[in-house]
């Protein structure tokens, strides 16, 4: 059985889908609730590290959160350590879902993303 990480809040919408998608291609997720226990900054870099993606692409830029500590003006100014610490420090700031299976990771879900990256 393949298997995989998942970083999800499992009440969303988005992250049930994905969720469903990757179950229906056989595999097995080991899932991490983002809004009880956020990735640990070590955690983050190495997945954001692998990504090969800028760190903002790990904002969720539409979320309460993001917007009321005002996060579109100061991400610029920041380093990409505080831009860590600061997803580490609350999981909600984090684009849900992020998956990996440690070589290869995908952030938010889109089907068609899912079928070149995890296979039909």
């Amino acid at each position: 059985m393949k298997k995989l990480t998942i970083y999800e809040y499992p009440k969303c919408g988005t992250c049930r889908s994905a969720a469903k998608s990757l179950k229906s291609k056989g595999y097995e997720l080991e899932s991490h609730n983002v809004f009880e226990t956020a990735p640990s900054a070590d955690t983050l870099a190495r997945i954001i590290d692998l990504s090969g993606l800028d760190i903002k692409k790990f904002f969720n830029t539409s979320g309460e959160v993001y917007k009321e500590m005002n996060l579109k003006d100061k991400l610029a100014d920041l380093s990409d350590t505080e831009k860590i610490a600061l997803l580490a420090s609350n999981g909600r700031l984090i684009r849900r879902p992020v998956v990996t299976d440690g070589k290869t990771v995908t952030v938010g879900y889109k089907e068609d993303d899912y079928v070149q990256v995890w296979g039909d």
